[in-house]
């Protein structure tokens, strides 16, 4: 399964097409809309989030409520292009407009790919950059995930997300399952405890005064996974090592960790290691998971825990100091409107992104011309961890 997003933030519209996905899978676009729903959301948004509307248009490759398994083609809508119309319109401009034209960006920003993606692209007005870097793209990824959620959810494979820690406030690393899953969507951080809830609020509030961003750690958490998707064979075939890659590719994350993560090397192996058990009835298993589902490059059954880092957003309200790339003199960065904290929304994307090398990978291991054939191996699978 692969797919290709196009499109840019302030463009008429973002496009993506999936290519993979078993025939016979039932979809529709309001399951994907619930997801697409949820990355909108969350504490510290910008007013980007109250003009978009997010809601997807199945183009291709269903029928009927049904996949066919041909090319699915999905379009999510820019609201807030028919104010940027003249300046990201697909038509040819005079030399004259180009001159006169608004919101053109000579000054790039810290931390964002303005400046390099310029020099690489050849583009002076850095406007060409930043549009399709913008982290607007996720909602493409969102919905790509959404439907691999669907698929997985098919196979009994469930998946949840939530907030960790925000600019330096934490919840609790490792919850119960159960507890994890019943109370992610209460609050608008999308953390457990509610009181540490409120003091990432004032938190993220104290940035927002201050002109500022704050970032954070998000977790996903998948449930019943069969075992031995993956492979240590070959060191692309390893599903964490995909994993990761596919969280670090998410706009503004710089670090991922499974299970206990980095908190691994303060322990020796004795405290670390999960143990071996067997049991007639569920075969074999872990009574602790600090390796957070994962041997080998392989699943091992367990609940996967996967940790990402997001960095705080590089678009300030008060910007760090830059330099025009036309008269190379000293200023202060573009300001663009932006989040002042958008973790919670980041848990979101991250679930879905990993949704979706999940999916991939399930679909490399077991044949899956359609959602039948790919149901019946999977169910062989998991009785092969109770009979091997």
């Amino acid at each position: 399964m692969r797919y290709l997003t196009s499109g840019e933030s302030h463009g008429p519209q973002l496009t993506v097409i999936i290519e993979g996905v078993p025939a016979n899978l039932a979809i529709n676009a309001e399951d994907i809309n619930k997801e697409m729903f949820k990355r909108q959301g969350g504490y510290g948004r910008g007013r980007r989030m109250q003009i978009e509307k997010d809601a997807v248009q199945i183009v291709s490759g269903v029928r009927n409520g049904y996949t066919l398994g041909s090319p699915i083609t999905i379009v999510v809508t820019n609201d807030d292009f028919t104010h940027w119309r003249n300046i990201m319109g697909v038509e040819p401009i005079t030399a004259k407009e180009q001159q006169e034209m608004k919101r053109t960006i000579t000054k790039p920003r810290p931390g964002h790919a303005d400046l390099i993606g310029g020099m690489k692209y050849n583009h002076r007005d850095l406007r060409n950059v930043l549009e399709r870097s913008s982290a607007r793209e996720t909602a493409a990824r969102v919905a790509v995930g959404a439907v691999c959620k669907l698929l997985l959810a098919q196979l009994g494979i469930n998946m949840y997300s939530r907030v960790v820690e925000i600019g330096g406030i934490k919840d609790k690393a490792l919850y119960d399952p159960n507890i994890f899953k019943s109370n992610i969507d209460k609050n608008d951080v999308r953390v457990v405890d509610d009181k540490i809830a409120q003091a990432m609020r004032d938190k993220i509030d104290e940035a927002k005064r201050e002109g500022d961003s704050i970032g954070g750690v998000v977790q996903v958490m998948v449930e019943h996974m069969p075992v031995g998707v993956g492979s240590y064979v070959q060191y692309d075939r390893k599903l964490d090592g995909r994993i990761a890659q596919g969280v670090v590719s998410i706009n503004a994350f710089k670090g991922v960790s499974f299970g206990e993560g980095f908190k691994a090397a303060e322990k020796p192996g004795s405290a670390i290691q999960d143990e071996i058990h067997y049991d007639k009835n569920k075969g074999y298993y872990r009574a602790t998971n600090h390796l957070g589902g994962f041997e080998g490059g392989m699943t091992n059954g367990m609940p996967l825990i996967i940790n990402g880092v997001m960095k705080p957003i590089p678009t300030l309200y008060k910007p760090l100091n830059s330099v025009d790339i036309n008269t190379k003199e000293d200023f202060k960065a573009t300001i663009e409107r932006s989040d002042s904290c958008a973790v919670p929304a980041a848990s979101v994307v991250c679930e879905h992104v990993v949704a979706f090398e999940i999916a991939k990978a399930i679909l490399e291991e077991f044949q899956s011309n359609h959602m039948e054939q790919l149901v019946s191996q999977i169910e062989e699978r998991r009785q092969l961890n109770i009979e091997f």
